[in-house]
Protein backbone atom coordinates (compact mmCIF):
# COMPACT_ATOMS: atom_id res chain seq x y z
CA UNK A 1 0.00 0.00 0.00
CA UNK A 2 2.67 2.48 0.65
CA UNK A 3 4.50 1.65 -2.94
CA UNK A 4 1.12 2.78 -4.30
CA UNK A 5 0.70 5.95 -2.01
CA UNK A 6 4.32 6.63 -2.98
CA UNK A 7 3.59 6.27 -6.67
CA UNK A 8 0.39 9.17 -6.45
CA UNK A 9 2.40 11.21 -4.50
CA UNK A 10 5.58 11.21 -7.24
CA UNK A 11 2.88 11.67 -10.10
CA UNK A 12 1.07 14.39 -8.21
CA UNK A 13 4.95 16.31 -7.75
CA UNK A 14 5.45 15.36 -11.13
CA UNK A 15 2.88 17.64 -12.28
CA UNK A 16 2.90 20.22 -9.67
CA UNK A 17 6.55 21.14 -11.08
CA UNK A 18 5.81 20.62 -14.95
CA UNK A 19 3.23 23.47 -14.47
CA UNK A 20 4.69 25.55 -12.32
CA UNK A 21 8.10 25.47 -14.65
CA UNK A 22 5.99 26.46 -17.37
CA UNK A 23 8.30 28.78 -19.68
CA UNK A 24 7.74 31.80 -21.38
CA UNK A 25 5.97 30.47 -24.07
CA UNK A 26 4.65 26.77 -25.33
CA UNK A 27 5.09 24.95 -28.93
CA UNK A 28 1.68 23.81 -29.02
CA UNK A 29 0.60 26.14 -30.79
CA UNK A 30 -1.05 27.91 -28.19
CA UNK A 31 -2.49 30.71 -30.52
CA UNK A 32 -1.66 33.49 -27.94
CA UNK A 33 1.01 35.36 -29.02
CA UNK A 34 1.70 39.03 -27.71
CA UNK A 35 4.52 39.91 -30.30
CA UNK A 36 4.71 43.47 -28.96
CA UNK A 37 5.34 42.24 -26.03
CA UNK A 38 7.95 40.32 -26.36
CA UNK A 39 9.98 43.32 -28.24
CA UNK A 40 9.34 45.52 -25.13
CA UNK A 41 10.67 42.71 -23.08
CA UNK A 42 13.89 42.20 -25.28
CA UNK A 43 14.30 46.27 -25.17
CA UNK A 44 13.79 45.64 -21.50
CA UNK A 45 16.76 43.08 -21.07
CA UNK A 46 19.53 45.39 -23.25
CA UNK A 47 18.13 48.12 -20.69
CA UNK A 48 19.46 45.87 -17.45
CA UNK A 49 22.35 44.77 -19.38
CA UNK A 50 23.83 47.95 -20.09
CA UNK A 51 22.82 49.16 -16.18
CA UNK A 52 24.82 45.94 -15.17
CA UNK A 53 28.02 46.81 -17.89
CA UNK A 54 27.90 50.23 -16.10
CA UNK A 55 27.99 48.25 -12.41
CA UNK A 56 30.66 46.23 -13.06
CA UNK A 57 32.89 49.20 -14.61
CA UNK A 58 31.86 51.14 -11.77
CA UNK A 59 32.51 48.77 -8.97
CA UNK A 60 35.75 47.72 -10.81
CA UNK A 61 37.46 50.96 -10.23
CA UNK A 62 36.44 51.20 -6.52
CA UNK A 63 39.27 50.62 -3.96
CA UNK A 64 39.02 48.19 -2.43
CA UNK A 65 37.51 46.08 -4.60
CA UNK A 66 33.78 44.22 -3.78
CA UNK A 67 33.97 41.28 -5.63
CA UNK A 68 31.26 40.11 -4.24
CA UNK A 69 28.82 43.15 -6.27
CA UNK A 70 31.12 42.30 -8.82
CA UNK A 71 30.23 38.81 -9.39
CA UNK A 72 26.41 40.09 -9.17
CA UNK A 73 26.42 42.50 -11.49
CA UNK A 74 28.09 39.73 -14.27
CA UNK A 75 25.57 37.73 -13.07
CA UNK A 76 22.63 39.72 -13.93
CA UNK A 77 23.95 40.96 -17.13
CA UNK A 78 24.60 37.21 -18.14
CA UNK A 79 20.91 36.47 -16.82
CA UNK A 80 19.04 39.20 -19.23
CA UNK A 81 21.26 38.32 -22.10
CA UNK A 82 20.39 34.26 -21.72
CA UNK A 83 16.85 35.70 -21.32
CA UNK A 84 16.63 38.05 -24.29
CA UNK A 85 18.67 34.97 -26.62
CA UNK A 86 15.80 33.04 -25.24
CA UNK A 87 13.13 35.63 -26.38
CA UNK A 88 14.73 35.35 -29.66
CA UNK A 89 14.79 31.37 -30.41
CA UNK A 90 12.13 30.19 -28.69
CA UNK A 91 9.67 32.78 -29.22
CA UNK A 92 10.48 34.93 -32.68
CA UNK A 93 12.29 32.10 -34.56
CA UNK A 94 10.68 29.25 -33.60
CA UNK A 95 7.13 30.05 -33.28
CA UNK A 96 6.94 34.08 -35.51
CA UNK A 97 9.04 33.46 -37.97
CA UNK A 98 7.06 30.95 -40.51
CA UNK A 99 9.58 29.36 -43.13
CA UNK A 100 7.38 31.27 -46.15
CA UNK A 101 6.98 34.12 -44.54
CA UNK A 102 7.80 37.88 -46.26
CA UNK A 103 11.10 38.98 -45.64
CA UNK A 104 12.58 35.78 -44.21
CA UNK A 105 15.90 35.86 -44.53
CA UNK A 106 16.15 39.99 -43.57
CA UNK A 107 14.24 39.02 -40.39
CA UNK A 108 16.31 35.92 -39.36
CA UNK A 109 19.68 37.67 -39.85
CA UNK A 110 18.59 40.76 -37.72
CA UNK A 111 17.69 38.24 -34.99
CA UNK A 112 20.62 36.25 -35.69
CA UNK A 113 22.27 39.77 -35.06
CA UNK A 114 20.58 39.78 -31.70
CA UNK A 115 21.83 36.42 -30.55
CA UNK A 116 25.45 37.53 -31.30
CA UNK A 117 25.41 41.01 -29.81
CA UNK A 118 23.83 39.33 -26.65
CA UNK A 119 26.96 36.78 -26.71
CA UNK A 120 29.46 39.86 -26.92
CA UNK A 121 27.52 41.38 -24.02
CA UNK A 122 28.43 38.42 -22.38
CA UNK A 123 32.09 38.62 -23.15
CA UNK A 124 32.73 41.77 -22.41
CA UNK A 125 31.35 45.69 -20.93
CA UNK A 126 32.03 47.44 -24.19
CA UNK A 127 28.69 49.42 -24.53
CA UNK A 128 28.85 49.29 -28.17
CA UNK A 129 26.99 46.54 -28.07
CA UNK A 130 24.33 47.72 -26.36
CA UNK A 131 24.10 50.63 -28.75
CA UNK A 132 24.33 47.69 -31.24
CA UNK A 133 21.42 45.48 -29.89
CA UNK A 134 19.17 48.60 -29.78
CA UNK A 135 19.97 49.36 -33.70
CA UNK A 136 19.36 45.99 -34.72
CA UNK A 137 16.24 45.45 -32.35
CA UNK A 138 14.73 48.56 -34.35
CA UNK A 139 15.31 47.42 -37.81
CA UNK A 140 13.50 43.98 -36.95
CA UNK A 141 10.36 45.73 -35.06
CA UNK A 142 9.93 48.16 -38.09
CA UNK A 143 10.53 44.65 -40.57
CA UNK A 144 8.24 42.38 -38.11
CA UNK A 145 5.69 45.10 -37.58
CA UNK A 146 5.73 46.42 -41.36
CA UNK A 147 6.17 49.80 -39.94
CA UNK A 148 7.86 52.61 -37.76
CA UNK A 149 7.33 51.70 -33.75
CA UNK A 150 7.86 53.65 -30.91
Amino acid sequence: MNKKWFQIALVFSMMFFAVSYAAAHCEIPCGIYDDQMRVNMIAEHITTIEKSMKQIVKLEGQKPKNCNQVIRWVMNKEHHANELQYIVTQYFMTQRIKLDTKNYAEKLTLLHKLLVYSMKCKQTTDLSHIATLRSVLKEFQDLYFGHSHK
